[in-house]
């Protein structure tokens, strides 16, 4: 009898430890995937700049970028989402046009610093959307890139259709936008994209949350991230495993430029020089010392535009002459 009660205790064990595990991974899922406000990044020390270091876009670029009048644009995704972008036309009516991707959790807009950048030191269209599930564009699921990387491709669609097939693109993301610019990378891409920029991106997302689970929570991966990868799977439609812009790095085709900050603390440096080393294309790297995640351009912005224009110089010709 003595036994039986063991053997039925160790069973109940058992199943509150699954049933603690799976309510763990809905809470993660939740935390991470949903479309929830992601209260983990307010004051987050990881995320912090430095004293005197402005965010992605200063009060002045954005102010620039109200006194653009952008057009608003939008197209449906291939599963049936309204998503959303805005458009800044050339005032040269060039055919060059970079697509910006923003980070985790922002929109389009945040991108105004770079928009601002390729609008009058390059002479490009700019588009900037908003990812599934951010800002104005609908989703209830956040895609890390990986669900992203298939609406990036209908932009690129877009842009060829709004400026023709003489179009060139040039595609600019930063943190989650940098991993998704790369994913996008290791699609079929029409030869009108002619190259990438990657700032601060993650290898994967199982990396990446892996690294933020023991930062935020001090858990291990295991069971959390296996058993919160198969929710995502159900129910977002895809895993943190397949998520990987390391593995698409071995179907790019196209230049990539890669950045990080060498003090980022939220997406760790020693990711870009793995995705440097794995890229099989023409390739170029700058890390930016003192800077923490995201902080890159704001820290040495002259370092930053420097590599952009010798980037772009040997991928895409200049729209506007050297030196304005």
């Amino acid at each position: 009898m003595l036994t039986l009660y063991f053997g039925i205790a160790i069973l109940i064990l058992i199943l509150l430890v699954l049933i603690a595990t799976w309510v763990g991974g809905l809470y993660f899922f939740k935390t991470a995937i949903r479309r929830t406000p992601k209260s983990f990044l307010v004051d987050n020390p990881n995320l912090m700049p430095e004293p005197d270091n402005e965010l992605i876009s200063s009060a002045a670029d954005l102010k620039w970028l109200d006194q653009q009048h952008g057009m608003k644009v939008r197209i449906q995704s291939h599963d049936g989402l309204q998503l959303h972008g805005t458009w800044l036309p050339s005032a040269m009516g060039s055919h060059q046009t970079v697509i910006l991707a923003h980070g985790y959790s922002g929109r389009g807009r945040e991108m105004a610093g770079f928009a601002r950048f390729y609008a009058e030191q390059r002479g490009y269209n700019v588009l900037m959307p908003d990812d599934r599930a951010h800002g104005e564009s609908e989703g209830n699921m956040i895609g890390f890139g990986w669900l992203d990387r298939l609406d990036y491709i209908q932009w690129i669609d877009w842009v060829i259709t709004k400026i023709g097939t003489k179009a060139e693109i040039v595609l600019h993301g930063i943190s989650m936008g940098g991993a998704t610019v790369v994913m996008t990378g290791g699609e079929k891409l029409p030869a009108q994209v002619k190259s990438i920029i990657s700032d601060c991106a993650y290898t994967s997302v199982q990396e990446e949350l892996t690294f933020q689970l023991r930062q935020l929570y001090k858990l291990p991966p295991f069971p959390f991230i296996p058993v919160t990868s198969l929710i995502s799977k159900w129910k977002a439609g895809y895993s943190f495993t397949e998520a990987s812009a390391l593995k698409q790095l071995a179907q790019v085709k196209v230049p990539v430029l890669f950045i990080h900050g060498e003090a980022d603390t939220f997406v760790p440096t020693e990711m870009v020089y793995r995705l440097h080393d794995a890229c099989p294309t023409e390739k170029q790297l700058l890390t930016i010392p003192g800077a923490g995640h995201g902080t890159a351009f704001q820290v040495d912005r002259s370092s930053y535009v420097a590599a952009l224009h010798t980037f772009l110089d040997q991928t895409i010709k200049r729209s506007v002459p050297e030196g304005k």
